[in-house]
């Protein structure tokens, strides 16, 4: 066995497993632990002929790495991490890295990161998307930490990566939880855009009268476009699955109820905390929660009766409406997202480049896509920009999609579809491009009912009126 590995991973299931071989391919030597038997011995088996050990004994683990010790767990958030950092302190010396590649709260992070800086030890939090796949060929990866820690790692990290344009999506981002909150983000984002592609094809089926190899054929054309992204080009797959346990595709026979982790309810809580409005994200979890409802749906679906026929709709007519109208909230989702970002990196003093967030986007994490590199582009020309919709390189993109979301969304409602995403994304646009909103009413009944005061347009002060 080799004493001096360069690396080592605690947690070889799928994602881990995959993760290890990935550092091995790119000329790192790796050493892996786990307490289950059967995943040491499934790594040995892959990783035979490469420069790569595996354990269940911790004291022999550490042992096997160089040092400093560089040490990533992939293993589930919460007190799972907690409990292995426990078990690697009396094993391990001033100076060694502690790497959190979970979806880890960014509270929980910061809590370690004082933790474990009391104690001697380095500690990084680092997002990784792109699933068990990703982790094999290349994922999107976001650490925060202290920069001097990220340069032990970072050739490893810029290898391992995934690649757009011969750059590794992987840069540091900031301090501390800095990147498992972009990482938190992020996943706001993947509910969004998995939300909107749904109600999409339900419009399609419901409205269009689309086949699923019709949507097959309008997803995979999507992804050549404006849209391409990988969640649109697995969508176009998943409508080419036959079922293997009894007949027709298997989208049809898969239960309507939506599991989610928990980093979709995060991102809507803490940016409820900061005031920081993400309404597309916020609906995108509401959904999945009034989707596991599913015994009260099919209840109320025999009480209430379905809008009256208002004819169909042209299938290539309500393709083109779709298409743009996906395309708006798109842009949509990506912009309430960043905007968080740029709110709480002043607030967290994280010092975030959102031009770096889009480009390690660009490849190999979740929400890919082709769309990036503008965004890139955006932020890049003007670090400052507060909010995308704000840059002058989306203002026609959006100007001329809206007609089409509007038809769409209206359309919806008359036939009774649920479109609440794209909904909230036109909600959004319309509120933010509005320079005078109702809430002046809203001000006045606080102050006619809890004396709470209010601010006049034409004078400098804070007025209250004996209503």
């Amino acid at each position: 066995m080799n004493l001096n590995y360069d690396f080592g991973l605690i947690g070889l299931g799928v994602m881990g497993r995959n993760f290890i071989l990935n550092v091995v391919d790119h000329d790192f030597s790796a050493s892996g632990l786990d307490l289950d038997r059967e995943k040491v011995e499934a790594l040995e088996s892959e990783g035979q002929g490469k420069d790569v050990f595996a354990t269940t004994k911790i004291k022999e683990f550490v042992a096997s790495l160089k040092t400093p010790r560089v040490v990533m767990m992939l293993v589930p958030a919460g007190k799972p991490v907690d409990s292995v950092i426990e078990d690697l302190l009396p094993h391990l010396e001033e100076g060694d890295i502690i790497i959190d590649g979970g979806n880890s709260h960014f509270d929980d992070t910061d809590r370690r990161f004082e933790y474990l800086k009391g104690k001697g030890l380095n500690f990084m939090g680092i997002g990784v998307s792109g699933g068990s796949k990703g982790a094999r060929l290349g994922p999107s990866m976001m650490p925060g930490g202290e920069p001097d820690v990220y340069k032990v790692v970072q050739p490893i990290f810029e290898s391992v990566a995934a690649k757009v344009n011969g750059e590794p999506c992987v840069t540091y981002l900031g301090p501390k939880s800095a990147g498992n909150y972009v990482k938190m983000v992020h996943n706001g984002i993947e509910y969004a855009l998995m939300q909107l592609i749904s109600e999409s094809y339900d419009f399609l089926k419901r409205a269009g009268g689309l086949s699923n190899a019709e949507l097959a054929k309008v997803f995979s054309d999507w992804n050549k476009g404006r849209l391409a992204s990988f969640l649109v080009e697995i969508t176009a797959e998943i409508f080419q699955k036959k079922d293997e346990l009894g007949e027709g595709d298997l989208v049809d026979a898969i239960l309507d109820k939506a599991k989610q982790k928990g980093t979709g309810k995060w991102t809507s809580q803490h940016a409820l905390d900061l005031g920081m409005p993400i309404p597309v994200i916020d609906i995108s979890v509401t959904m999945r929660g009034l989707s596991s409802q599913k015994d009260n749906r099919v209840s109320a679906s025999k009480l209430y009766m379905e809008p009256r026929s208002t004819g169909s709709i042209d299938k290539q007519q309500a393709i083109k409406m779709a298409e743009a109208g996906l395309y708006f909230s798109y842009i949509n989702s990506y912009a309430q997202g960043l905007a968080l970002l740029s709110v709480v990196s002043d607030e967290k003093e994280y010092n975030l480049n959102l031009a770096d967030i889009a480009k390690i986007w660009r490849g190999g994490c979740i929400i890919r896509a082709g769309l990036l590199e503008k965004i890139r582009s955006a932020f890049a020309s003007d670090q400052n920009l507060a909010n995308l919709m704000l840059s002058t390189d989306f203002v026609d993109d959006l100007n001329d999609s809206q007609a089409a979301v509007r038809e769409l969304v209206v359309s919806s409602i008359a036939q009774g579809i649920p479109m609440p995403a794209h909904s909230a994304c036109l909600a959004y646009f319309d509120a933010f491009r509005s320079g005078r909103l109702p809430t002046n009413l809203i001000q006045a009944q606080r102050d006619h009912f809890g004396s709470h005061t209010y601010e006049r347009i034409d004078k400098e002060g804070i007025f209250h009126t004996d209503w």
